[in-house]
């Protein structure tokens, strides 16, 4: 009897540690199991600072970014060294474009001497620079603190201009920024990280000439235009690449006289006048002296006798940009279209 009472004793002992193996072992499979989940469902202290550290990177890459490099080869040839985008910007007389860019200069040019005249909104609260003694020097120019200044033409770059002014600020320089308003402006919108804005205006543009050239193809056929400048220096035709010229005879496909041709521009004076083939004549005020058009010479041509000559503005007239050829192109229109009514 003891001895089955040993026996059974023995049996319950067995049966409990294996009943409490199992315990321990669910224990631990339980815990392996919530340990799993929380890693799958919630980042732990070194994870959560791995992402902190990864949005770090992010702004990093963002402010590298902002200042990356950029080396652009002006039309010259110069490299032009450009960190980030410029926002204080130098560019005499393509404050038009920049302006179409939606950008304001921190100086603009200005030339009384040349009977230069301030026409462009949005500039009167502008500092000026003034032309009239020369280019400013280069302690002007690093007065106003530039970030970039742009040269509309490679004669104001000139007799180590382009040097000295490539010391206070990257510098670029066009041969004729005038002479292509459409490429200009895309050089610029490409400098100025402004691309977008630069296609749009060039689109609005493009339109305007072709509604344009289709409105006088129908009554300007085989006439011939003559634009005058009455200036302090003297009294001068304009050539068809630059300025109004460009706009009328490039972009407008207007003829040119026979005195012009292909010439930039051609003095006129009252011995010459009589060769002045033009049936419309667009004279631009300048200041200069006008004594010619009270002469019998002058009154004698066809042009003037028909009632085809046409005072426009010294200002956007003389423009070389979007802005002063939009002008322009309206102004042709009025004059030289029939109006209803």
């Amino acid at each position: 009897m003891s001895g089955l009472w040993g026996m059974r004793e023995k049996g319950w002992k067995t049966l409990f540690l294996v009943l409490l193996s199992c315990a321990i072992i669910g224990s631990l499979l339980a815990g392996c199991s919530t340990k799993a989940e929380n890693g799958a469902g919630a980042p732990g202290p070194k994870q959560q600072a791995g992402e902190v550290k990864t949005s770090a990177e992010a702004d990093k890459g963002n402010s590298s970014e902002e200042s990356q490099e950029r080396i652009i080869k002006d039309e010259l040839g110069h490299e032009v060294k450009l960190t980030g985008t410029p926002t204080k910007i130098i560019a005499p007389y393509l404050e038009e474009s920049l302006l179409k860019l939606g950008v304001i200069p921190v100086a603009r040019y200005s030339n009384a001497k040349d009977g230069h005249r301030d026409w462009i909104e949005g500039l009167s609260d502008v500092p000026i620079l003034d032309f009239s003694e020369g280019l400013p020097s280069p302690e002007v120019m690093m007065s106003y603190s530039p970030d970039l200044i742009i040269l509309q033409t490679e004669t104001f770059a000139a007799n180590g201009v382009y040097e000295n002014y490539a010391k206070v600020a990257p510098t670029y320089v066009f041969k004729n920024a005038s002479g292509n308003v459409e490429q200009s402006l895309a050089a610029i919108g490409d400098l100025l990280g402004k691309s977008a804005e630069a296609d749009a205006a060039l689109q609005d543009y493009r339109e305007k000439i072709n509604e344009a050239k289709e409105k006088l193809s129908k009554v300007m056929e085989n006439k011939k235009i003559a634009i005058i400048r009455f200036a302090p220096k003297g009294v001068n035709m304009m050539g068809g690449n630059y300025l109004a010229g460009y706009v009328l005879h490039q972009e407008l496909g207007l003829g040119k006289t026979k005195l012009i041709g292909d010439a930039n521009s051609v003095a006129l004076s009252l011995e010459i006048v009589p060769e002045l083939d033009a049936d419309y004549i667009f004279a631009i005020d300048q200041g200069g002296d006008r004594t010619m058009m009270d002469s019998s010479i002058w009154k004698s041509m066809s042009a003037v006798k028909q009632g085809h000559v046409y005072e426009v503005d010294s200002g956007y007239w003389l423009g070389s940009g979007l802005i002063a050829y939009e002008k322009i192109i309206d102004d042709v229109l009025q004059f030289l279209i029939p109006q209803e009514g």
